[in-house]
């Protein structure tokens, strides 16, 4: 069966006991003409933030955020994502990076954005632990 161009496109999502469920309508699926790789390493993340050429977004939540974050990213906790679909539009068009703890959570987002959309993200490899461990010691490792 050839591939379908259409998609899944959420109307509401719905968090129940920390896990996310969408609810879908049949939308168009954009086509990503240069497809990048769902992993980029710590260390290229820096050089975009400081060049300003990408939105950090960091899916943990906000007690994670508490003990740890990282100057210039967008707090969007997994939990609360039903709330966060609407502030998601404005990044439609940009690059978009995911991150969490050490990168699983984050996965699964990007690899939602990527099917709903959001062709041009990615997940950080390892999370803010390895940000930690390879760009700032500063940031704590929890």
């Amino acid at each position: 069966m050839a591939r379908s161009w259409f998609r899944e496109k959420p109307v509401a999502a719905e968090a129940v006991y920390g896990v996310v469920r969408f609810l879908t309508k049949p939308a168009t699926r954009k086509k990503n003409m240069s497809e990048i790789p769902i992993d980029i390493y710590p260390a290229e993340v820096k050089q975009l933030l400081d060049a300003g050429s990408i939105v950090l977004i960091d899916c943990r939540e906000q007690s994670e955020w508490d003990t740890a974050n990282i100057k210039g990213a967008i707090l969007m906790p997994i939990s609360n994502w039903a709330n966060e679909i609407e502030q998601l539009k404005q990044f439609e068009d940009q690059h978009i990076v995911v991150h969490c703890h050490h990168g699983g959570r984050s996965m699964r987002v990007t690899q939602w954005l990527r099917a709903n959309g959001y062709p041009n993200t990615q997940n950080m490899s390892g999370g803010i632990n390895a940000w930690s461990e390879q760009i700032d010691s500063n940031v704590p490792k929890y």
